[in-house]
């Protein structure tokens, strides 16, 4: 196995397991009153964010799928479609976002989390009917606060993690 091989496994092992540890930490904050039944922060997208723009798409679509089996294992079935489905549209749109470079990470961020909003209605379509969609107006609103915390973070600590060199190739 070459040297580079190894690196890049390593390397998309290491941003699964950092979004394994922000779902899981995710996990367990407790609700809080106003927010909505199914409103997560999404702060394991930072970990999806981050393979996004400092590795690539097949290293972020890893972090996805990895993301999607832990909410299988840990939620069940219907949590993991919801996961995929919402992560698989998100990270392909901020990766065709970030390669014409419209916008700025906070405009990513949103995107991604208002296609992932919309990824987990259209499987909670599925399993229901079309009721559903009176819901997505809310969570289109909440994406607005969702994306922003996410790609703030992940503007902020980029560039700290690249001098680190973890992240370029060899």
């Amino acid at each position: 196995m070459k040297k580079g091989t190894v690196f890049n496994i390593t390397r998309t092992a290491l941003l699964s397991t950092v979004a394994l540890v922000l779902s899981y930490i995710e996990m367990m904050l407790p609700d809080f009153p106003f927010v909505l039944p199914g409103m997560k922060l999404g702060l394991s997208n930072i970990a999806t964010m981050f393979a996004l723009t400092s590795v690539n798409l097949p290293c972020a679509l890893v972090v996805c799928v990895t993301k999607a089996v832990f909410a299988l294992l840990m939620r069940g079935f219907t949590a993991f479609l919801m996961s995929l489905f919402g992560g698989l549209l998100s990270t392909l749109v901020m990766y065709l976002l970030l390669r014409i470079r419209s916008l700025g990470y906070i405009g990513i961020g949103i995107a991604g989390a208002f296609c992932h909003n919309l990824g987990q209605i259209l499987v909670a379509y599925v399993y229901t009917d079309s009721t559903v969609f009176a819901y997505f107006g809310v969570l289109a609103v909440a994406s607005i606060v969702t994306g922003s915390v996410t790609a703030f973070v992940v503007y902020i600590l980029l560039p700290k993690v690249l001098e680190l060199n973890i992240c370029k190739n060899t």
